[in-house]
């Protein structure tokens, strides 16, 4: 009699087949190749370029647009397995959120001029500009305004911390249609737009350098005119708009950091089994070894988290309190992990040729973004534990 065939958890054949998928492709492209990208400050154009070719970065536009009509689990494990492989998903994970806002949202000119291209890679949406200096985390108090003209809306503002710009075709823009003295609530006169970067002049865009590198920029927008037909949905919801897609990033986001926890745990585990020291293997002594099994506790609990997320997102039910928490769990866990394999490698673990250090910066990234911590810790308070608004 034939044992019958059990899935646990997320394991599915087409998950195994995207990861096998993405090992393929990352196996080409080792760490020599990320670590010199990261001493030089460069953009991975032949990696991102390879993994566009399997139709793996349209994974969630729908088939009638070209997309591989996946769910979001699927999209999950692609950028998961990219980290674990070492390298970075960070370069191409927009590609494959950011145009849930055209797709749930936008009119049907929109959806059939973009998505086909976004799904095949030839028109590249990486780009989401809301963050400005004075409005971070305060999205509803931000100063880049669009005002309508004709059949235009003429936008002048600033932004800061907008990544991929510079390997960006179409950028989402959030504005402000109506003053905020005309609104009844500071969310309301928000407005989405979809700025063809190859078309539009007046955008002036400024490197930033920063601890990772993450192709990050502040951007000017000088009298930019952007034809009215660029408005996505109905003039001031942007904001919902922009709320709607959060859950998406915050779960793959999630899978990025459960990608770098395993592995930094993989990379803990295997120096300190080798690593010998007063005559010992260092995974010997518990000081060692009990912080590198903690973190991997760790990870794989932050991860079943992810997971609720992935499973109400795709069963299409509320998953914002999932979501968050799941960020917040695989973030923290990653950090964790990171910490330990530092600590496990020693002097070594500062040492350029380990990508132990460079991994080590880019999974500190998430405790800021793409949501702080202390966010997170607000929203549960005041939607999950019903307690008075914290801010």
């Amino acid at each position: 009699m034939t044992a019958p065939t059990v899935q646990i958890g997320s394991d599915n054949e087409l998950r195994r087949d995207l990861r096998s998928l993405v090992d393929q492709i990352c196996a080409d492209y080792p760490n020599e190749y990320w670590r010199e990208l990261d001493r030089t400050r460069s953009y991975p154009e032949e990696f991102v370029a390879a993994l566009t070719k399997t139709g793996a970065l349209g994974a969630l536009v729908p088939e009638e647009y070209g997309g591989l009509g996946l769910e979001m689990g699927d999209a999950s494990v692609i950028l998961e397995q990219i980290n674990r492989n070492g390298a970075n998903a960070g370069p191409v994970h927009a590609q494959l959120y950011t145009m849930g806002a055209v797709l749930r949202h936008g009119n049907a000119e929109q959806r059939s001029t973009y998505l086909p291209g976004i799904a095949d890679g030839s028109i590249r949406l990486q780009a989401f500009a809301i963050t400005e200096p004075t409005a971070g985390t305060d999205t509803t108090s931000l100063q880049t305004t669009a005002v309508r003209d004709g059949d235009d809306y003429i936008v002048n503002g600033q932004k800061v911390f907008i990544s991929r710009v510079q390997h960006s075709d179409l950028m989402l823009l959030l504005a402000r249609t109506t003053p905020l003295a005309e609104v009844e609530r500071k969310s309301h006169g928000l407005s989405l737009f979809l700025l063809d970067m190859r078309t539009v002049e007046g955008i002036t865009v400024r490197p930033l350098e920063t601890m990772v590198n993450h192709e990050t920029n502040e951007v000017f927008f000088d009298n930019v005119r952007v034809p009215a037909s660029a408005l996505i949905g109905e003039e001031g919801r942007g904001f919902t708009y922009v709320l709607d897609g959060m859950n998406a990033e915050r779960i793959l986001v999630s899978a990025e950091c459960v990608g770098d926890g395993r592995w930094f745990i993989e990379k803990a585990s295997r120096y300190a089994s080798e690593r010998v020291v007063f005559g010992r293997p260092i995974g010997q002594n518990q000081g060692i070894q009990f912080p590198i099994a903690r973190a991997h506790i760790n990870i794989e609990a932050a991860d079943l988290m992810r997971w609720r997320a992935v499973d109400l997102f795709d069963a299409g039910l509320p998953c914002g309190a999932e979501a968050n928490m799941a960020k917040l769990l695989t973030s923290e866990a990653s950090w964790e992990a990171a910490n330990a394999c530092v600590q496990t490698h020693g002097g070594y673990g500062f040492a350029t040729e380990y990508d132990v250090e460079r991994k080590f910066r880019e999974t500190r990234l998430y405790q800021v973004a793409p949501i702080s911590t202390n966010l997170v810790l607000s929203y549960v308070g005041q939607h999950v534990l019903e307690m008075p608004r914290s801010f």
